[in-house]
């Protein structure tokens, strides 16, 4: 029997990226959003970042001398996480209410499953999406900009009946209300672009994701600027750009980060036309993060 040479999709190249300086590249990408909502809703935006990302540090450095294990506090990660769980909460939330975030990110769905690289799904994915579910009420209590437009003044764009009264300048400049992060399409699309000019990200996720819940919106609308709305609205573009691109729980094929995005963009999708919530981002990443060993094999085939 001859032999043969077996090839599989993991990494065979190595070069000098650290955990430090892909994560320090995130934190970079995340400052455009902080700075946003800090002059869309005030300085409270900044406490809350600060508070979360404290947080999120301190459960990790405790837990992991409580077990006596290598601490890795230093390579950044809770920190990111701490950040992007502070832009999935309206700049009202309550401190105390934003630390529980923290821990159910850190020790519950990181710490408790291994530490970076073996847990399940992004950890302030799971973070926001326990806080939804246990203070849904504190989770929607949207501050909206003083300089925010009639439309938009009790309702976020996604609960806007009529979408095509919505303005894609006030869109894009996040003079609307919202979770913090999400509101301003420039400060994300910056951080995007940072990531991709430093080769941290691949667009492939996130553009498939976009991709797709445009073309199904018009298909089922009939409108364009409709879509266009959609895609620029809730936790789209922010959960593409920082949550569904996480390394650990995100395909490393071609095909399977097609798969994966395709996948989230139409049950988020289906959520917000079908089901009985306006955003279903949340919720598609993480079943889309509980998929990626399947999509990682159908991408190896």
């Amino acid at each position: 029997m001859e032999d043969r040479l077996l090839v599989t999709a993991s990494p065979h190249i190595r070069d000098h990226s650290t955990t430090r300086g892909l994560m320090g590249n995130v934190v970079i990408a995340l400052l455009p959003a902080v700075l946003a909502s800090a002059l869309i809703f005030g300085a409270r935006a900044l406490l809350l970042v600060v508070v979360t990302t404290f947080a999120c540090v301190a459960f990790e450095y405790i837990y992991e001398r409580l077990l006596h294990k290598t601490n890795t506090v230093g390579d950044l990660s809770a920190v990111v996480t701490g950040i992007i769980l502070a832009l999935n909460m309206p700049v009202g939330m309550p401190l105390w209410i934003a630390v529980v975030g923290a821990f159910v990110a850190i020790v519950i769905t990181k710490q408790l499953f291994g530490g970076l690289g073996y847990n399940f799904a992004n950890p302030a994915l799971v973070g926001r999406i326990v806080l939804f579910l246990g203070f849904t009420s504190r989770m929607t209590a949207y501050v909206y900009p003083d300089m925010a437009v009639d439309a938009l003044a009790s309702a976020t764009p996604l609960a806007v009946a009529d979408k095509t009264s919505l303005s894609l300048l006030d869109m894009f400049l996040g003079l609307h209300g919202g979770m913090m992060g999400e509101v301003c399409v420039l400060a994300i699309l910056l951080g995007f672009a940072y990531l991709v000019a430093t080769k941290t990200i691949q667009a492939t996720i996130p553009v498939t994701i976009v991709a797709t819940v445009f073309v199904l919106t018009a298909l089922n609308t009939g409108s364009p600027y409709t879509a266009l709305i959609e895609c620029m609205s809730g936790g789209l573009l922010f959960g593409s750009v920082f949550m569904a691109t996480d390394y650990v729980t995100s395909p490393f094929t071609t095909k399977g980060k097609l798969f994966y995005g395709v996948f989230i963009g139409l049950i988020t999708f289906l959520i917000r036309h079908f089901g009985s919530m306006n955003e279903g981002m949340s919720y598609a990443i993480l079943l889309g993060n509980l998929m990626t060993p399947w999509f990682n094999a159908w991408g190896h085939q």
